[in-house]
């Protein structure tokens, strides 16, 4: 993926992580079918359905939103995550000729949730590439009405949740480091390229410690709405997210009541 107009650095460098991600989510794993050739198109799916993913093997397809170009596909790309994910309607259109290689959805998706590290990379790419998409489309709204979504830059010292608030977001680090808090007491760190947050989304509850940066940090901002849609499309990952979450609750409840044992 590679955005259309002036590119933040924050979002270069989460590009080039991203691009390196399907081709290690596919390894292993044995294409469908033949590659597919196609010259010129306006409408991607017209040519080849919703069948399937394609891996994006060459050339280069422009992505339009509400008729607008918003990014480009580019060689390594995975095609067809966006279906299903009660996403904004999108046409991908090339002017040059394609050649994809097709996967079988549930036989990808099944490779992956039989390991943990892929499970764990293919969060980190579809959260990274909501948080690009989110962040595309607010840049393209006048300031004045820009949502909080995309990328946010904190300096060391600044909250990035507070304890008691409502959870609104889901925030994963792309630069930098932070220290969660409960009552005022250090419970553990939040370190870059890990997600925090998603839990009070789970349980609708109000955030259950407050985060805050101890050096200046970047972070995603995936919207409440769109990070359950991504997990409800894929219900595997967010069983695995759950798990996860629940052992650094686990980890972080002792700490605290160890650190309140010497306290007393």
């Amino acid at each position: 993926m590679y955005l259309i107009g002036d590119q933040p650095a924050y979002a270069e460098k989460l590009i080039n992580t991203l691009q390196s991600i399907p081709e290690r989510l596919l390894d292993g794993l044995e294409p469908c079918g033949d590659e597919v050739e196609l010259g010129p198109v306006d409408d991607l799916y017209q040519h080849i359905g919703q069948r399937h993913l394609y891996l994006l093997k060459s050339g280069l397809l422009h992505a339009l939103i509400d008729g607008k170009p918003l990014f480009y596909l580019q060689e390594g790309d995975l095609i067809g995550l966006r279906q299903g994910l009660n996403a904004a309607p999108c046409t991908y259109l090339s002017e040059e000729p394609l050649v994809l290689v097709p996967y079988e959805r549930d036989s990808l998706f099944k490779h992956i949730h039989t390991n943990s590290q892929r499970q764990e990379l293919f969060t980190q790419y579809i959260l990274g590439q909501a948080a690009l998409m989110s962040d595309a489309l607010a840049r393209n709204k006048p300031v004045e009405v820009r949502p909080v979504t995309g990328f946010q830059h904190f300096d060391a010292g600044a909250e990035l949740i507070r304890q008691g608030d409502e959870a609104d977001h889901v925030f994963i680090i792309t630069e930098g480091h932070a220290e969660a808090f409960v009552e005022n007491i250090k419970v553990g760190d939040v370190q870059k390229d890990e997600i925090f947050g998603a839990m009070a989304l789970f349980t609708r509850e109000k955030r259950s410690a407050t985060v805050i940066a101890s050096a200046p940090t970047t972070v995603m901002m995936i919207p409440k709405e769109q990070f359950l849609a991504l997990m409800q499309s894929n219900p595997r990952i967010a069983h695995s997210l759950i798990e996860s979450m629940a052992r650094r609750i686990d980890l972080m409840n002792k700490e605290l009541t160890q650190l309140k044992q010497k306290a007393s």
